[in-house]
């Protein structure tokens, strides 16, 4: 069979698969459209929750970016990971035991508020938004290269799984098929790594294999991957830093705290019947998550290897890069390589006239490794990789069976779409339960209410598909830009809300706005005002990362710190909480049980 026969095949069964746990899972109540019921089992949340968690970021992107920052690529794995540790030790417990079906209901009742409400709907609304044009946006990339489709058809096959699956089977249905889109993209994800670790080490367990000893040689992985990318100008792999040691300890803070507070994870734990199952189950998906992020930096460091040895045949056997023949003529390019071409993803640009292909780093300024490029008649790097094909490709460069290839295309599709239907989940319960139902139509009858869910679900997936077609400049970002405008606005209101007996309503306001705008102005400064090209305003303050070299994407951490200090300066100025609050947040901080999610009703 071929191999564009073998991923239809393959994709094909996934999609049944996920329709069919729909049609069988479908909503019939707000309680299974927005919690599932309350009743689902702690392991199977466990496996929904990594599938929730795990988005096309972490398995399309994630080794992507590892392979290419090296030792800097470390600040998404601690980042998240240990915001998935923060979520589970400090907050689900909680609000699970709080009882509500929501965040802003959480914001409701603890912080006796309309505005505090609307307020957490915005900060919801904006991070869930921005977040969830990365996951269309490579639901878009993994169905033009597999499928062999345009990418605007790609997004719109992708609208109308998600569509059958969440708007029909609400939090129920996204549920089960998430468990069902777990398994199928954590073999998709550890097949390859299995495959690409035996031939590459020896070593069939890619965690050992990537500190096993290179075959064919006596030196061990890494050591040999170091030497492979000084030869050819890149930073060392296993030292190499994100700009400097501050930014790269600010993106990591700001990553974590983001993930503690993203809705569409939080959500996952009122999905359970106790509050010790809550904890459970954050334990389980915490073992079903690591066994991705303990295999991606084997992934990573095994692929930019295999990628370099595939352009430059000298790389593997340790000759001359820079002889002629060592560069492979572009009319004999691999077939991986003229696939991924098509998605301009992979692209080719011939400098020096030579009909060789030379991928290295043209802004060294080793002036010894330029001399070397000279003297060998480069002149420039003449291949331009997308750090998001490197998973995706990576089975394809090592020559791996078809079906491992298609499985890769599953798991990748699965990792995007599960990620999006908790998004559209988080988004839709907030218009429909915490805008109309808890504010605006009171009256609203649970029959109207589950219609009103279903509608802005259906609402949401045009308009995130809109923008999977029509992606902004600033997509490439999204998710990391995602997690700073949460861990600005919501994490902080969080934390406060479950251990600060303290906090009003009025601190707790104050300091979203200040949190979320703080980091959106420093955003702006260097993507333009509401990402418009040529409104950038941060030479206004000295140039880009202007405050002490943070970049963008780790100013999520700084806007948590103005949020908590805002909101204990405005608490002290206002007036203090009601004693029934405070007596709520002691009985809630007190570990005993809690009854059903409530919601209000």
């Amino acid at each position: 069979m071929s191999l564009q026969a073998t991923i239809y095949l393959v994709v094909g069964l996934t999609f049944a698969l996920y329709i069919g746990i729909a049609f069988w899972a479908r909503a019939g109540s707000t309680k299974e459209f927005y919690v599932a019921g309350g009743g689902v089992h702690p392991i199977a949340n466990g496996m929904a929750t990594g599938a929730d968690w795990m988005s096309a970021a972490s398995f399309i992107s994630m080794a992507g970016m590892i392979g290419y920052m090296g030792y800097g690529g470390a600040l998404f794995l601690m980042g998240w990971t240990g915001g998935y540790v923060l979520l589970a030790m400090l907050l689900a417990p909680y609000l699970r035991k709080f009882g509500k079906f929501t965040v802003p209901d959480f914001f409701k009742a603890r912080f006796y508020s309309d505005t505090a409400t609307i307020v957490a709907v915005i900060c919801l609304l904006v991070a869930s938004t921005t977040y969830i044009i990365g996951q269309m946006t490579g639901v878009g990339v993994a169905f033009s290269r597999f499928l062999g489709v345009s990418n605007n058809v790609g997004v719109v096959v992708g609208m109308a799984i998600v569509f059958v699956y969440a708007v029909f089977g609400g939090m129920k249905g996204i549920t089960y098929t998430q468990v069902a889109q777990y398994w199928v993209l954590i073999v998709a994800y550890t097949i390859p790594a299995i495959f690409i670790s035996f031939q590459l080490t020896g070593n069939p367990i890619p965690q050992l294999g990537l500190g096993s000893i290179f075959s064919g040689s006596d030196m061990h992985m890494l050591e040999k991957l170091d030497h492979i990318v000084n030869d050819l100008g890149f930073g060392e792999y296993t030292t190499a830093l994100p700009g400097n040691k501050l930014n790269m300890f600010m993106a990591t803070a700001s990553l974590m705290i983001g993930t503690a507070g993203l809705p569409h994870v939080i959500i996952r734990f009122f999905t359970v019947p106790k509050v010790k199952d809550a904890r459970s189950s954050a334990g389980w998906a915490l073992v079903f998550i690591a066994i991705l992020y303990t295999t991606a930096p084997a992934v990573a460091a095994m692929a930019r290897l295999n990628l370099h040895s595939t352009i430059n045949t000298a790389v593997q056997s340790g000759g001359d890069v820079f002889a002629e023949e060592a560069s492979i003529q572009y009319d004999n390019r691999p077939e991986w390589f003229k696939r991924w071409e098509v998605t301009g993803l992979l692209k080719f640009e011939d400098k020096n006239a030579d009909g060789r292909i030379q991928y290295y780093n043209d802004k060294s300024k080793d002036p010894e490794f330029l001399a070397k490029t000279g003297k060998a008649g480069w002149q420039g790097n003449e291949l331009s990789v997308n750090n998001d094909i490197i998973v995706l490709a990576n089975p394809e460069i090592a020559r791996l069976p078809n079906w491992v290839i298609a499985l890769v295309a599953a798991g990748g599709l699965a990792a995007a779409l599960s990620t999006a239907a908790g998004l559209l989940l988080a988004i839709s319960s907030a218009i429909s339960h915490d805008l109309l139902k808890n504010m605006f139509m009171k009256d609203l009858t649970e029959k109207g209410e589950l219609m009103a869910g279903r509608i802005a679900m259906a609402a949401a997936i045009v308009g995130s598909g809109y923008l999977g077609m029509n992606p902004p400049d600033f997509a490439a970002g999204t998710v990391a830009l995602a997690f700073g405008l949460a861990a600005s606005s919501l994490f902080p209101a969080l934390m406060m809300g479950i251990f600060s007996k303290t906090m009003n309503k009025q601190g707790a306001i104050a300091g979203m706005l200040a949190g979320l705008f703080a980091t959106m102005f420093y955003v702006f400064a260097h993507t333009g005002i509401f990402y418009i090209k040529g409104t950038e305003f941060y030479q206004f303050f000295g140039g880009k990362d202007f405050f002490f070299g943070i970049s963008p994407n780790g100013f999520g951490a700084v806007g948590a710190v103005i949020n908590f200090a805002v909101a204990f300066a405005v608490k002290n100025m206002t007036a203090p909480v009601p004693s029934h609050i405070a007596e709520m947040v002691e009985n809630v901080r007190i570990p005993r049980g809690a009854g059903e999610a409530t919601g209000g009703h």
